[in-house]
């Protein structure tokens, strides 16, 4: 079922601060209908994108019941918990407000560098606590560990409620074996914007973006005409965005992306440290970018 629910484009939120660094819940919500109305199939909230490691429990809480309220299931909505202390993701798995998500996408633990079979493990106890489909997140430029194919496909076969991967390692093979080797309803979608097109080729199911919240109705479209083995109007599309992937992440994200939503005047163009503001030179880059998208 998730992989007809979760099959397109999902958007990993921004969290839209206010010039005193509060939640901007007006913004976000216009960013919401932004991404729904260009065709977004599916949303993400508290991903990394969301500055989640800058936000507190409570405001964690408070951002995905105001999403679930403004999606008001327009979309499905799937909520990122993750950490490297498994002990305390299973009790946020336990107590955050599951009820409205379709999923669970959970980043690999970050710093902490465990090894395949501590991952395996980790994995493992939160599949056990969570009420909703875990997805996994293979991110190892973010978390200085690759979560490899044979580990994947072992959760993938011998856990019940592991459900599908966004993976995010760029190494192409990888993600091939994972592919090939994977249960028929595992879900394997790309989390890397920039692959997200042959990544689709190889048989991957869509893509959790960054770009799709600044660019939705193009990159949605990229994604759809590729599901649907139309590659040369994928192609068309993805070489018109290729400047634009290079200017979301030259710096930091979400840095690009807020950039790009505060000159559509979406947001205000704030990050809580210790992310900054896309620096002046390549805002300016942006700014003409989008004029000529």
């Amino acid at each position: 079922m998730l992989q007809q629910q979760l099959r397109g484009t999902g958007v990993a939120l921004v969290t839209p601060f206010t010039s005193s660094f509060e939640v901007d819940y007006n913004a976000l919500g216009r960013v919401i209908d932004f991404v729904i109305n260009n065709g977004a199939e599916y949303v993400v909230t508290l991903g990394t994108t969301g500055e989640t490691p800058t936000l507190s429990k409570d405001e964690k809480k408070q951002i995905v019941l105001y999403t679930y309220d403004k999606v008001n299931n327009r979309v499905p909505v799937v909520v990122g918990i993750g950490g490297n202390n498994t002990q305390e993701v299973v009790e946020e798995l336990k107590t955050f407000p599951l009820e409205r998500a379709v999923a669970v996408l959970s980043a690999s633990p970050y710093y902490n560098k465990p090894s395949q079979e501590g991952l395996f493990y980790h994995y493992k106890a939160l599949a056990a606590a969570s009420p909703k489909p875990i997805l996994l997140y293979n991110v190892p430029g973010r978390t200085g560990r690759n979560l490899n194919a044979a580990t994947t496909l072992k959760l993938a076969h011998e856990v019940p409620n592991i459900a599908g991967i966004k993976e995010a390692s760029g190494d192409m093979a990888q993600c091939m074996q994972i592919l090939k080797d994977a249960p028929a309803n595992f879900l394997v979608v790309s989390g890397d914007d920039l692959l997200g097109m042959p990544q689709i080729a190889c048989g991957m199911q869509g893509v959790i973006s960054v770009a799709g919240n600044c660019f939705p109705k193009q990159f949605s479209n990229m994604v759809r005409h590729a599901l649907n083995n139309n590659f040369v109007a994928a192609k068309t599309i993805n070489d018109q965005l290729l400047a634009g992937y290079d200017l979301l992440f030259a710096e930091n994200n979400p840095a690009g992306v807020k950039a790009f939503l505060a000159l559509q005047g979406l947001i205000e163009n704030n990050l809580r440290l210790p992310v900054v503001s896309l620096s002046k030179d390549l805002y300016e880059k942006a700014k003409d970018y989008l004029s000529k998208l």
